[in-house]
Formats: C-alpha cells, structure tokens, sequence
C-alpha cells in the first residue's frame, strides 16, 4: 500500500470532503468511509455530503507512520463508547451498528456493549444538551438509535432453558427515560430472569398491578434516572411495599438513585 501523504497546512478550509479526506490518505474513498464507519476517522454529513475537520484527519494520520490498518484497530484497546458518541452526534445509524459490531468482533461483551459503551456515550451527550452545547434534537435523535440497536441486539441477551422466575421493571410516573429499563431488562434476561418491561412514565397502581398479576414474581425494580423523579420513586418503592403480594423485594436503579 502506497505511504499517506503529508497533510499541509495551507489546505484552503476548515474542512474537506471525505473523498479528498482519500486522496490524502492515499486510500479508496471506501476505505476512508470505512474508518468512518468504525469511529476511527470523525465525520459529520452536510447537505448529504460527509466532511472531515482537517484536524480531525491531522490527528488521525498522526496515529501511526504507517497505512491503517483497519482490522488490526479493532484488536487494540480502543475507547468505544467515544467512536459510538461521534456517530450518534453525527445521526448516522449504520456507522453507529458498524462501531458496535466492530466492538463485538474485538471481544467486548453483550454486557459491556449496555453499560460500557452505549451507556457512557448516552450519558455524555445527554450532559452536552444540559450544558446549552447541543440541540434536543440531537439527543433525541441519538436515542432513537441506540433504540433501534437495543432492537436487534436484545434477542442475544435471552438465555435458553426454564427461567428462575419473573421480575417486573419499570420507572414511575414523570421519568421519562425508557433506555434504561430496557437495559436493565435485557441484562436480566441474559442471567436467566422471565422479565416483564413495563417502559417508562407508570401510574403507582398500575405498576403494582403488573407486579401483582405476573406470574411467578420474584421482585421489582424501579428505574430512576431523572433527579426530577425521585419523589415518584420513593412513593412508589413505598407503595409497593405495602402492596404487593407475598413481601416481593424492591429493587431500585439507576443514576438517580434514592436515599433510605
């Protein structure tokens, strides 16, 4: 493979289209799309057109002496949940799939795809909206990916064979973060559970009718993510308790948290 051509600095803007992002790199335009699609190389679309930041590309050329070798990237001890940010903020869904098959392929577990990877990058962006640095939309637009990825990755969390029993997991009234009971779900299948996701924003009494009427319950577990919320949680962990069947445990997570 032909050496990469050094990135001068009197390039005429800001910003290249990804196909003279190539010609610099001396590589096919489908290679330099690859990096793209596996979070090496940052890139955002304008007008259906994916430009680079010629930073953006100055750091990446500056990686290694030597032509990417994108297979190889994949094996190394790579920060995923950052390539996954960068495609998420850019709305490209099928990069952000190819940063999380990619992942996959490098070892990374089901498990940490949820709470090392996706988790992380959701975070990050949702703390850049609350500081005024991104549009709701984004953010929004972020989730409805890592939504329809959970999509066709949740069939790989159910385990085969008689389940230990059922547990029922949803979030109270006036939280809004649905994401994170469908993690907490699919985390708990993979361990064996029968789980019942109940979603987000619940009534208290129809909550614990779903905890009353699933058979073979174990315990509940009320997500709370939302600072917001933790009154609607912490009345509704206490309305469970006095009214759920058979002393069933309560569980509560996550980021919010409640105090005793």
């Amino acid at each position: 493979m032909v050496a990469q051509k050094v990135l001068v600095d009197s390039a005429p803007a800001h910003e290249i289209t990804l196909h003279e992002a190539a010609e610099m790199l001396d590589v096919h335009y489908m290679t330099a799309y690859r990096y793209v699609r596996l979070g090496l190389l940052p890139a955002h679309k304008a007008a259906g057109t994916w430009r680079v930041l010629l930073h953006d590309l100055r750091a990446f050329q500056g990686q290694s002496h030597q032509p990417i070798d994108a297979e190889a990237s994949l094996k190394k001890n790579v920060v995923w949940w950052e390539r996954l940010e960068a495609r998420l903020l850019a709305g490209d869904g099928s990069g952000a799939w190819a940063v999380v098959e990619a992942a996959l392929v490098a070892g990374v577990s089901l498990e940490d795809i949820y709470t090392k990877v996706m988790s992380p990058a959701l975070v990050s962006i949702g703390e850049q909206w609350a500081r005024g640095e991104l549009e709701i939309y984004r953010e929004h637009q972020a989730s409805a990916i890592v939504s329809r990825m959970m999509g066709r990755l949740g069939p790989r969390f159910v385990g085969r064979g008689r389940t230990k029993g059922s547990i029922v997991v949803g979030a109270p009234q006036g939280e809004h973060h649905s994401l994170v009971v469908a993690m907490v779900a699919d985390l708990l299948r993979q361990r064996g559970w029968e789980v019942f996701d109940l979603g987000a924003d619940l009534p208290a009494q129809t909550f614990i009718a779903a905890v009353n009427n699933t058979p073979d319950v174990v315990a509940a577990c009320v997500s709370v993510t939302s600072p917001t919320a933790r009154d609607a949680a912490r009345e509704l962990v206490l309305s469970l308790r006095t009214s759920v069947d058979n002393g069933v445990p309560i569980y509560v997570c996550g980021a919010a948290g409640l105090s005793a």
